[in-house]
C-alpha cells in the first residue's frame, strides 16, 4: 500500500501512514465548529445500515502509567491511519472513513472498568484530533475484554455487512485481565463482522504468552508487537513545505456557520498546530487528510461542505447563524460565494494530490536506499492486517 510508506518508522511505531517541484499554484477563503456529542460508555447498542460502504476504525489505547510513548506515537500516525485509509475502494468508489477512539487502564476514569469512550465513529477528524492530544496517562488497571465489549457494543457500526469495521487495542498488560471474557465479547463482534487487531507493547513472545495473539486469532484479526518508546523517523522532502502552503490555502476555503461555527474554526487551526509540533512531516500527513473528502468532511460547520451535503440548506439559513462578512447578503450572493470556494477548494485538493504522489516516490526511493522498505514494524504490520482484511471484502487499492 503506497499510502503507508510515506513515513520512514524506527523498530515499531504505533500506528499507520497515507515527490521535482510542482509549478502549480494554491489558490485562497474564511473558517470554524459545532459541538458534536460524544456517545458515552453506556449508550445503548446501534447498528445503522446505510446504502454506501464505511470504512470505521476504533482505536483502543492503554493510557496507564507506561503508556506515554504509545501516545505519542498514536498522535504522530492518525493522520496515516486516515490517508491509508482512504486509498481503498470498492466497486470503484472511496468509502467513508470513520474514526472513534477509546482510552482503558486509567485509574482516573470513574467508570468501574477504567474505560472511557474518547469519541464516537466520526468523520469530525479535528475532534478525534483534539481529544487525542489532551489523553494524559495515570494509574494502571487494564481489562481489554471490557474495553472491547464497549467498543463492539456501543459505537454506531454500519449495518452494511461490505463495510470494513476495525477494532485496533494496543497496551503491555496480559489480555485476560478483568471479569469481562475477551474471548465471548471478540467473538460476538466478529459475528457483527467486526474483527479485532491487537498491538502488544513488548516483546512478541510475551505478547503470546499474555493472551494478545490470541485475541487477535479469535476476532480475525493480526496480532502484533511493537517497542512503544521508540520514536518515529521521518523521511524529509522536497514537498513537504509546498504541502503545507497548501495546507494554509485550504483552510481559507472554509466559511464557518452557526452558534460555534468560530470555534469550530480555530479547533481547525488548533488541530494543524498539534499535528505541526509532532514534526513538519507530520502536518503534511494531516494536510493530505484534510484533501480527502471521503474523510475530512465538516458539514456541521462549514457551508461549503453543507451546501454540497444538502443543497437546499442555504435557503433556510438565518442571517444570525452567517459569519459577519456574509451578513446583509441576498441568498445568491451567498450561493455564489460557496461555490467560488467550493471550486477554489477542489483545486487545492487536486494539487495536495499530485504532491503527495510525488512526494511518495521520494519518501518510496529514500526508504529502498535505506533498506527500510521491507522493515518489520507497526506500520507494515498494520498495512498487511487492513490489505487482508480488506481484500476478503472485496475492496481493492
Amino acid at each position: 500500500m503506497t499510502t503507508l510508506k510515506i513515513l520512514a518508522l524506527t523498530a515499531g511505531v504505533a500506528f499507520l501512514s497515507s515527490g521535482t517541484l510542482s509549478d502549480n499554484r494554491c489558490s485562497k477563503t474564511d473558517v470554524g465548529h459545532d459541538r458534536i456529542s460524544v456517545q458515552n460508555a453506556s449508550t445503548v447498542p446501534t447498528i445503522t445500515a446505510t446504502k454506501d460502504n464505511k470504512i470505521q476504525v476504533a482505536l483502543l489505547l492503554d493510557t496507564s502509567n507506561s503508556m506515554d510513548g504509545l501516545i505519542d506515537q498514536a498522535k504522530s500516525r492518525l493522520w496515516n491511519i486516515v490517508n491509508t485509509l482512504t486509498t481503498l475502494q470498492y466497486n470503484g468508489k472511496a468509502p467513508q472513513v470513520e474514526i472513534a477512539l477509546y482510552e482503558y487502564g486509567n485509574d482516573g476514569i470513574t467508570d468501574e472498568n477504567y474505560i472511557r469512550q474518547v469519541t464516537p465513529l466520526t468523520q469530525d477528524l479535528d475532534l478525534v484530533s483534539e481529544k487525542l492530544f489532551a489523553l494524559r496517562t495515570n494509574g494502571g488497571s487494564e481489562y481489554c475484554g471490557a474495553v472491547i465489549r464497549d467498543a463492539a457494543n456501543n459505537l454506531n457500526w454500519d449495518g452494511n455487512e461490505k463495510s470494513m469495521k476495525l477494532i485496533y487495542i494496543a497496551g503491555n498488560e496480559p489480555f485476560n485481565q478483568g471479569r469481562i471474557d475477551y474471548k465471548d465479547v471478540i467473538s460476538k463482534a466478529k459475528n457483527k463482522n467486526i474483527y479485532t487487531n491487537t498491538i502488544f507493547c513488548g516483546s512478541r513472545e510475551e505478547g503470546i504468552q499474555s493472551f494478545w495473539q490470541n485475541g487477535a486469532t479469535t476476532g480475525g484479526g493480526k496480532y502484533f508487537n511493537i517497542d512503544s518508546d521508540k520514536k518515529v523517523i521521518y523521511i524529509e522532502t522536497p514537498y513537504d513545505i509546498r504541502i503545507s502552503e497548501c495546507n494554509a490555502k485550504l483552510n481559507d476555503t472554509y466559511i464557518y456557520y452557526g452558534n460555534h461555527g468560530s470555534e469550530y474554526k480555530m479547533k481547525q487551526m488548533a488541530q494543524d498546530k498539534n499535528a505541526a509540533s509532532q514534526s513538519v512531516s507530520n502536518l503534511v500527513e494531516r494536510t493530505v487528510s484534510k484533501s480527502k473528502k471521503n474523510a475530512y468532511k465538516n458539514e456541521h460547520w462549514d457551508l461549503v461542505d453543507k451546501a454540497e451535503k444538502d443543497a437546499g440548506f442555504i435557503a433556510s439559513i438565518q442571517e444570525s447563524e452567517l459569519p459577519s462578512e456574509l451578513k446583509g447578503k441576498s441568498k445568491e450572493e451567498i450561493k455564489k460565494a460557496i461555490a467560488t470556494k467550493s471550486a477554489e477548494r477542489n483545486k487545492i485538493q487536486k494539487e495536495i494530490e499530485e504532491l503527495s504522489r510525488k512526494r511518495q516516490t521520494y519518501i518510496d526511493g529514500e526508504m529502498k536506499k535505506r533498506g527500510t522498505a521491507n522493515s518489520d514494524d507497526l506500520g507494515k504490520a498494520i498495512e498487511s492486517s487492513i490489505v487482508e482484511l480488506a481484500k476478503k471484502n472485496g475492496y481493492n487499492l
